[in-house]
């Protein structure tokens, strides 16, 4: 029953997306982000929905959207180089088979990267994938939420709709992500125009912003915890711009509120965000380092990488300090050593030196940090301009490039560095500039009248020109 449920939803919003083509490339990042095949028994299974969905897209861009001024960004033309470079070190990846099951759907994660940008063309649109990526999040963020507001917590045990540790349903990687859409949240709360901006639309964005906030405490990882630090000091941050005075607000009300809240916490979350300060005590900390240094060690013997899962043959040991009979730490409680091998990376920096090298990595940070500097200075040059129809642009520019700090310093602890919604994340913020580089270049330029022309006989070419750049 829940079977046919699915394939009548999915099919009902596909027939409605053949009047409007772009729903296409939303039904295609919601199936990557919410994976409604993954709840099926047998029927979605059994049906390549994700490649039918890119198909329609791909279809409906190359016969409905215009194409004549399409422009390619240095950040768009790098995800295509990543992509190509990726299908060369899978080719000679140290662990072939492993590799290409990784390759299997990071290739995809790519491609469609690639080709967002080229059809967020209209406000409309990026304001529709902006909203299709937060409640897409939504659908596992509200979920697990609830199960922790219920007492349903606990590392490794909050169950997002099903039993399932990889993509957004890790632990890791849906506090780091539920954190980053907060500031498009609060963006769309007070410059969406999908939905009428009223009392509702408020309450479900605070009542949302609230349960992204509860998954770091109820998946108790330690990346959900330096997300949310990272976004407190930017809320901190903006406040100041605006008002300097403010800064004693968040400033004495931040530790009164964080005080009040350790009561209602539960202990094995504030244990385990104890071993963030003593890291030698906790053997999976202990392991992230040594797998650190390990692949630090093994690109500067492989300066290319040795492709995806790369860290499968990796042989690591460290020493644990060992707790006492009072759970103490220290020289009476004494030190034992751990022998281990194939451990993951838990870090999309190491990830991707590792598994791509030097060449790989520096892609990967042009994109990432390019991404922030790029939002930053759209910000600064529509902070300048008061035309209201743009008084948008600035506000998403600073939520994206939140956002994208935000992964930034999360990435560091968990291994993401493919994860489909960032890059789609990444897509929205190239669909953004070459949306505004198009519109600056259709209002600079204006051709005059043929009348207009012709009743000044005596204009030159240059002054023609110049007159048409002041229209």
């Amino acid at each position: 029953m829940r079977d046919l449920i699915f394939v009548c939803y999915l099919g009902l919003i596909a027939l409605l997306a053949f009047k409007r083509p772009f729903l296409y490339t939303l039904i295609y990042a919601y199936i990557d982000i919410v994976a409604p095949q993954r709840l099926s028994y047998f029927m979605l299974n059994s049906i390549p929905i994700s490649l039918m969905m890119f198909g329609c897209a791909l279809a409906g861009y190359m016969v409905y959207d215009n194409k004549t001024d399409t422009r390619i960004t240095l950040r768009h033309f790098t995800i295509v180089l990543l992509l190509i470079y990726c299908g060369y070190t899978t080719a000679v990846a140290d662990e072939p088979w492993a590799a290409a099951e990784k390759w299997s759907w990071v290739w995809k994660a790519l491609v469609f990267a690639a080709f967002l940008p080229l059809v967020l063309k209209t406000r409309l649109r990026i304001e529709a994938l902006t909203m299709l990526l937060v409640l897409a999040v939504s659908t596992l963020v509200v979920t697990g939420g609830i199960k922790t507001a219920g007492g349903g917590s606990g590392y490794g045990q909050l169950v997002l709709l099903i039993y399932e540790n990889s993509g957004l349903f890790e632990s890791s990687t849906i506090s780091c992500v539920a954190i980053m859409i907060i500031p498009l949240i609060l963006w769309l709360r007070k410059y969406g125009t999908i939905f009428k901006r009223d009392w509702r639309v408020n309450l479900y964005a605070t009542a949302l912003i609230c349960a992204c906030l509860l998954i770091p405490v109820g998946t108790q990882a330690r990346t959900g915890l330096i997300c949310a630090s990272v976004l407190a000091v930017l809320l901190l941050l903006k406040l100041i711009t605006y008002n300097i005075r403010y800064i004693f607000l968040p400033l004495i009300g931040g530790p009164v509120l964080i005080l009040a809240a350790i009561p209602f916490l539960p202990q094995t979350f504030l244990d385990r965000m104890d071993t963030i300060r003593n890291y030698q005590a906790d053997q999976s900390a202990s392991t992230r380092i040594a797998v650190w240094k390990w692949t630090i060690e093994y690109a500067e013997e492989n300066p290319l990488g040795g492709g995806f899962e790369a860290y499968r043959q990796n042989k690591i040991r460290y020493e644990v300090d060992e707790k006492d009979e009072n759970g103490d730490t220290g020289p009476r409680a004494g030190e034992f050593q751990v022998d281990e091998e194939g451990r993951a990376y838990h870090s999309s920096y190491f990830e991707m030196l590792g598994e791509q090298g030097y060449a790989g990595l520096l892609m990967w940070l042009f994109i990432h940090v390019g991404g922030v500097w790029r939002m930053q200075s759209i910000r600064r040059l529509y902070k300048k301009r008061n035309r209201p129809d743009e008084e948008w642009v600035g506000p998403l520019a600073s939520a994206l490039r939140n956002s994208q700090i935000i992964f930034l310093f999360g990435s560091f602890f968990v291994g993401i560095a493919f994860q489909p919604f960032v890059y789609m994340l990444t897509a929205l913020q190239i669909g953004l500039d070459t949306y505004l580089a198009r519109r600056r270049a259709e209002a600079a330029w204006k051709p005059i009248s043929h009348k207009e022309a012709t009743s000044h006989k005596l204009l030159s070419f240059d002054e023609i020109h110049v007159k048409n750049r002041a229209a």
